[in-house]
């Protein structure tokens, strides 16, 4: 399928060079879906430790099933299926 520009005089087709070089883009892009992904999960999982960070102050006793949530979380790139498929733990 060809591809245009879109100028002022109408539409102009890519010249083979820049079809190679617009194909290379979308091939980069495609292959870094994953990266992306992965990316926005951390940091879902980086603002759900944030939210908890205070049950780990010196002042606070941290209940055996907050430690456990926590830890799930920093498992979570770990599961099988990342970072397509997430399965985040449920807060105690």
């Amino acid at each position: 399928m060809t591809r245009y520009h879109t100028t002022s005089n109408g539409n102009v087709p890519f010249t083979t060079a820049e079809e190679t070089a617009r194909d290379a883009e979308e091939a980069a892009w495609t292959a870094g879906a994953d990266d992306r992904l992965a990316a926005e999960a951390r940091e879902v999982r980086n603002q759900l430790l944030a939210a908890t960070d205070w049950t780990a102050n010196s002042d606070v006793t941290m209940t055996t099933e907050m430690a456990a949530y926590r830890q799930a979380l920093r498992d979570v790139p770990t599961q099988a299926g990342w970072p397509t498929t997430v399965n985040w733990p449920t807060a105690p």
